[in-house]
């Protein structure tokens, strides 16, 4: 039961509201060290495994550029392009990249979405400032629920989307169940029974999305105040 105290100071680490990195990097310590291993043989356990596994090192590239793309302004960029843009709405927005994400995981390519890389650094500030282009200021209640919009759509459109493809680890894993069990099944045999589940997941949610922009505008109501001055504020039930 000793290294189960990992999670604990994973929860701890992320209720206290500390950096992610030390505190799974904690997190694991605590485990190795927990289950018989000395600090130096922890360590090791973590070399190995990268050198094992090198296109770890992807990772330690990709996020220092994000951040340095989000500091020379990034987000900013995008908010100014999509503010242009007067016929997108949030909803639409992440209508569109629900189906991009969607279509792209079901030909394999997970990879090219996520919460890090393109969530919160462009799809996320896009919708706020789509919202911003057609009700002004928004309430932090507002802008915090379009932001659980834009994560919520990558998810689901990934967790859908990617088993069509007929390579994706659940697939290979039902497959290889299934032949235990005296059942043969190809992938593609499998993987078109996503399909329908597929079409499903972007029909409600993207029925979501679209009154999102009604749930939007019922937030926030726009008067005309003193002097011309547009005041939003927080609609009463």
């Amino acid at each position: 039961m000793l290294v189960l105290l990992g999670i604990a100071v994973l929860v701890a680490g992320f209720l206290l509201r500390f950096n992610p990195l030390p505190v799974i990097l904690t997190a694991a310590l605590v485990t190795g060290v927990a289950g018989g291993l000395s600090l130096t043989e922890t360590l090791a356990a973590f070399g190995k495994a990268f050198n094992d596994n090198r296109y770890i090192s992807i990772v330690w590239l990709v996020l220092p550029v994000i951040g340095l793309l989000e500091r020379s302004g990034l987000q900013e960029q995008a908010r100014a392009l999509i503010a242009k843009m007067a016929r997108v709405t949030a909803g639409r927005l992440l209508l569109a990249y629900f189906v991009a994400r969607q279509v792209t995981a079901a030909l394999g390519q997970t990879k090219l979405g996520g919460h890090p890389q393109m969530v919160r650094p462009l799809v996320a500030p896009m919708a706020e400032a789509a919202a911003e282009t057609h009700h002004g200021d928004l309430p932090d209640a507002t802008r915090f629920r379009i932001r659980a919009h834009a994560a919520a759509a990558d998810n689901i459109a990934l967790f859908f989307g990617e088993d069509i493809f007929i390579a994706i680890a659940s697939i290979l894993l039902i497959k290889g169940f299934l032949e235990q069990n005296g059942i043969i099944l190809q992938p593609l045999e499998l993987s078109v029974w996503a399909i329908p589940t597929a079409v499903v997941a972007l029909l409600v949610h993207g029925t979501r999305l679209l009154l999102l922009d009604r749930r939007i505008a019922r937030e926030v109501r726009i008067d005309e105040g003193p002097g011309g001055i547009v005041e939003v504020t927080e609609a009463r039930p």
